[in-house]
């Protein structure tokens, strides 16, 4: 770390990192500076001009505090330490004159604006603005974008920061908005009015300081000051995004992401952000019963009766599915195991190994990547499978860190090594010697879903905890499903996976498993949220809560426990989903032993103590697996189209119409290609 230097800002001295540009030194000091084209996380363009700040003993004229560093400050007389102001008259003379300049052209739209009530101008004018113009002249207008279904523009807003191309060009690895033209004629634009191709284009909504980028689904539905605003976490992907879900009575008007540094920094990927209108349709709001072959409605007391009878004296098997919360999946494993039956988590085919945490978590934390020099892709897709993680690895990239790739061949938005995508590619490179100076750098192994499903899975998995073991790499295992690390933690597993869980069962207790065909015969007990293929396959629906509408505990990809909380309430007579196995055991006569989800936390955690640690993630004891030769095939990745993965994104209209476009692009892509 380089030395310490002191410097005075606005008369109080501190020590601060000579690298730190001077509005980082400002923050340090507890001072805000007005900015809005800097960016923690983008490259610093130093063209609002709103963060100028009086360098004492230097120029006569005020430094734009994002583009200096604190090393270039000249020191004070007799080697006293440099002085920096923020609130002389020169700095408000100068930051007054530039917000003047920027309501020149800016439009007074505030009434119908989406942004009012957190936009930036209106809060940098409220204390640097003036209450008239001294402009005469006919404001400039500027033709509004289409960016697609998601970002709606209104470019005569726009205040040229560049915040959203810096954004798609470094975060999000694509080339399609830029920057025209000089003076009055400048204007941000897309190329060849091309739409946005990146599933992380919604970040620029959150990043625009004014109302030029907004979202296009929720334009004109709410205020900010009119919503209920909850911090919980995402479920869409294995990544555990932290986000925060705003609510205006019983629905989700929006979903936007919180700051969490070691998860997904202030980045969420499209489907978290917009699948919001698929919470509320095709919902299960009360339960059925099949009578005839036909689904009829019933009561609490009839379907849970009706399931009751259906189970006594029955092998019985339980399935986990992706979206399901640990407790649930806790209290399906008590109540099933209890009765003699079998229980599996499983269901996509995975090989994860039971009771093994290094195998089917890892060692590896996601903000590894931050530092590594190497990082080895093996049957992942990250793209589609953890766009915010993605993100990460690509600005590891621009950092120069190397990445190697098994699997077919796909844009990740940033270059790679392809070493093919057959099993000999690993076994090949698992076995190589890997050189001291590799072995001394930070290295990662990152092993997809789609790489460990299927019988060689196991196999695989084996060949990458042996690949790690050989470069002294850290191992990330990288999940699909949200609920699956939380549900391996608690034990829901059987030997042999799904076939040998569902080997003769009578009845099957489906919970939320919507992405795996029932083998007929079985009588099906189902329990989720919407009317999906697990509901159609039901002979006893029983409805419950979605990720939004109850507290729960969801252990991420990294093998971190995170709190969900509750945003809204269910639908109708839907109901959390361990407070509908807690009375399904009374029914039972097998009554599970808590009556609240605190006391089941309570007798989760004494059974699984690694979930108590909330927020942490633990280390994991290394236990290689045991290595047999691999033979031929090829890996494959586990998710083929990223907007309908799961019962809540299959019920969105949006997600439907993204999917058809994605497939169309990725159509005319092949046609150019021919």
């Amino acid at each position: 770390m380089a030395d310490l230097r002191t410097i005075k800002i606005d008369g109080k001295e501190i020590e601060v990192d000579p690298n730190l540009t001077l509005i980082q030194a400002c923050e340090q000091a507890g001072v805000e500076i007005p900015r809005f084209c800097y960016h923690e996380r983008l490259s610093i363009a130093g063209n609002c001009r709103m963060c100028l700040v009086e360098v004492v003993g230097g120029p006569p004229k005020p430094a734009a505090s994002c583009a200096m560093q604190v090393k270039d400050l000249r020191p004070g007389p007799e080697g006293a330490p440099s002085e920096v102001l923020t609130n002389s008259p020169m700095v408000k003379k100068a930051r007054e004159g530039v917000m003047e300049f920027l309501l020149i052209n800016h439009p007074l739209d505030c009434p119908i604006c989406d942004q009012g009530g957190e936009c930036d101008l209106q809060d940098q004018a409220m204390a640097y603005g003036i209450d008239f113009s001294r402009y005469r002249e006919p404001k400039r207008a500027s033709e509004d974008l289409n960016l697609g279904p998601l970002v709606e523009t209104h470019m005569t807003r726009c205040i040229s920061c560049t915040r959203c191309v810096r954004f798609t060009t470094e975060v999000a690895g694509i080339t399609q908005m830029g920057q025209t033209g000089r003076g009055e004629d400048s204007e941000i634009t897309s190329y060849l009015n091309e739409t946005l191709n990146s599933n992380m284009q919604g970040n620029i909504i959150d990043l625009c300081p004014v109302g030029a980028l907004v979202s296009k689904p929720y334009a004109f539905t709410a205020r900010p000051w009119e919503l209920n605003k909850t911090e919980t976490v995402d479920v869409m992907d294995a990544l555990g995004s932290n986000i925060r879900v705003d609510t205006k009575g019983r629905e989700v008007m929006r979903i936007l992401p919180r700051n969490n540094d070691d998860v997904n920094e202030e980045w969420i990927n499209d489907k978290t952000r917009f699948v919001w209108d698929g919470l509320r349709r095709q919902r299960l709001d009360k339960p059925y019963v099949r009578e005839n072959g036909k689904l009829r409605p019933a009561s609490w007391a009839e379907a849970l009766s009706a399931a009751a009878s259906a189970m006594k004296g029955k092998k019985l098997a339980g399935l986990v599915g992706d979206l399901v919360p640990v407790e649930a999946a806790f209290s399906l494993k008590q109540l099933i195991e209890g009765l003699g039956g079998n229980v599996e988590c499983r269901v996509d085919g995975a090989q994860l190994p039971a009771g093994n945490r290094s195998a089917y978590v890892g060692t590896a934390t996601i903000a590894d990547i931050d530092d590594a020099k190497m990082i080895q892709l093996i049957g992942t897709n990250p793209r589609t499978e953890a766009p915010v993680l993605n993100a990460r690895i690509r600005a590891a990239w621009s950092r120069g860190a190397q990445i190697g790739l098994i699997g077919a061949a796909v844009d990740l938005t940033y270059d790679y090594a392809h070493l093919g995508s057959e099993l000999a590619a690993l076994e090949k490179l698992s076995s190589q010697k890997i050189s001291d100076e590799t072995k001394e750098a930070p290295t990662l192994v990152i092993v997809g879903q789609g790489a460990i499903q299927g019988e060689n899975g196991a196999n695989v998995l084996a060949h990458a905890m042996k690949l790690a073991e050989n470069s002294n790499s850290k191992l990330l295992v990288l999940h699909t499903a949200a609920g699956r690390v939380g549900a391996m933690d608690v034990g829901a597993v059987t030997e042999g996976g799904m076939g040998a869980a569902l080997d003769g069962a009578d009845v099957i207790y489906n919970l939320g498993t919507d992405e795996v065909e029932i083998p007929a015969g079985a009588f099906v007990i189902y329990q989720g949220s919407h009317g999906d293929r697990g509901a159609h396959r039901a002979d006893i629906i029983l409805p419950a809560a979605c990720y939004t509408e109850e507290n729960a505990l969801f252990v991420n990809t990294e093998g971190r426990p995170q709190l969900a909380m509750r945003a809204n309430f269910a639908p109708g007579d839907a109901r959390e989903n361990w407070a509908i196995l807690r009375a399904l055991s009374a029914e039972l006569g097998r009554q599970l032993p808590w009556d609240s989800l605190a006391a089941l936390r309570r007798a989760m955690i004494d059974a699984v103590p690694v979930l108590g640690a909330v927020d942490e993630v633990a280390e994991n004891e290394w236990q290689p697996l045991p290595v047999e030769p691999l033979g031929s095939g090829e890996i494959e990745y586990a998710i083929r189209d990223f907007y309908l993965t799961n019962p809540i994104s299959r019920s969105s209209p949006l997600m439907a119409e993204l999917s058809a476009m994605a497939a169309a692009r990725a159509e005319d892509e092949k046609l150019a290609a021919e």
